[in-house]
């Protein structure tokens, strides 16, 4: 069963991540090569720091129509990994040596690396770098319930990726650090960077095409307010289970809508026009309509957002929890407050909501200690 969530307050990052995505720009194109071979280190780099500190954002994705091709970054919520130089662990391996955090993550995340989201994605990056000379301990905070909708894998994974390239003088880029998540995310729920992208790289996130990789960087207007509403239902929606549910084929009529309505969400993000980003985050008749029966009451919660004042209202991820979307904090509150109401009404769960602006700058080292 899920658990609430309650935002965290962050330090300045200290992270350079931000400068491979210029905000300024309409849009950033990053290409990912999936060969190894390709990476440009010659040798093992040393450590830098002994220890640090990484976060990463929960993300919300899909958006309605943009099925496994669009998610963003919501700020204040999220996973934490506290990385260190452990003379006690194999050279060139990895430890997970405590999970804590909300709800059930303790009993059931594997400490096992290979069996556990940021060991996984730990592991990639220790490989893309060649650290075979010293050995890692890595502890897992889980501010993100499982099977929330909100990314709690990718979470995990990206502050773990970050943690160990941070850790070891930030050799490789976005499109690397990316790729080790897409490791972590394709024995967990699938081969989809939606989650994983935004939780690295901030903001909105496009991603054109997955051979190769191609991500693009969807600016929302830095002079515009927007506010995600995330009334998460104490209830668990397992992203393989909701997954299994969409149909395998789909007529040509859901096609072309669903088609124009991904573009007009793309179109306003980059215009910033929240009522034009709301209308089509709402307007996915594709799998929307077979998720939602799954989860209790999510029909009466989606009108309730729309009569509450939201632009638009759809389930964030695979579910269950809820996105909501407005202009204003203090309108969010009254928003979440009529959803959680709905929430209870019509499918009888407690849920509980927290209101959050767009993330910008992603994944990101909190504190260190050098060496």
């Amino acid at each position: 069963m899920a658990t609430s969530f309650k935002p965290v307050s962050l330090p300045p990052s200290t992270g350079r991540y931000n400068q491979y995505l210029p905000i300024h720009r309409c849009q950033s194109l990053i290409r990912c090569c999936t060969s190894l071979k390709t990476l440009k280190i010659t040798s093992e780099p040393q450590p830098v720091f002994d220890s640090l500190r990484s976060f990463a954002p929960a993300t919300v994705a899909n958006l309605g129509p943009g099925f496994d091709f669009l998610g963003c970054a919501v700020d204040g919520v999220g996973d934490y990994v506290t990385l260190s130089i452990d003379p006690n662990v194999q050279p060139g391996e990895i430890q997970i040596s405590s999970i804590n955090g909300i709800g059930n993550c303790c009993s059931k995340l594997s400490k096992d690396p290979l069996w556990n989201c940021a060991g996984i994605a730990a592991i990639s990056v220790m490989k893309m770098l060649g650290i075979k000379s010293v050995g890692l301990s890595l502890s897992l905070e889980k501010g993100l319930p499982l099977g929330s909708g909100l990314g709690s894998s990718a979470a995990s994974a990206a502050a773990a990726a970050i943690a160990v390239n941070e850790l070891f003088g930030g050799k490789l880029d976005i499109s690397d650090l990316v790729l080790a998540g897409l490791d972590s995310e394709a024995k967990v729920s699938g081969y989809h960077a939606d989650n994983i992208a935004p939780a690295i790289m901030g903001g909105f996130v496009l991603i054109q095409n997955y051979s190769p990789l191609n991500l693009v960087r969807l600016p929302f207007p830095g002079d515009k307010d927007l506010f995600f509403v995330l009334v998460n239902p104490e209830f668990e929606a397992p992203t393989k289970k909701m997954r299994a549910v969409l149909p395998t084929e789909i007529t040509m009529k859901e096609h072309i809508w669903n088609s124009s309505q991904a573009g007009a969400l793309v179109a306003g993000i980059l215009q910033g026009d929240l009522e034009a980003l709301g209308l089509a985050l709402s307007s996915d008749n594709i799998v929307e309509p077979n998720r939602a029966p799954l989860i209790p009451g999510m029909v009466g919660v989606k009108k309730a957002a729309i009569e509450a004042g939201a632009f638009g209202c759809t389930i964030s991820g695979a579910g269950p929890t809820a996105v909501a979307i407005t202009d204003c904090e203090e309108k969010g509150k009254q928003i979440g407050k009529k959803m959680v109401e709905a929430f209870m009404m019509q499918g009888n769960l407690k849920a509980s909501a927290v209101v959050s602006s767009l993330d910008r700058v992603g994944a990101r080292v909190v504190t260190s200690s050098p060496r």
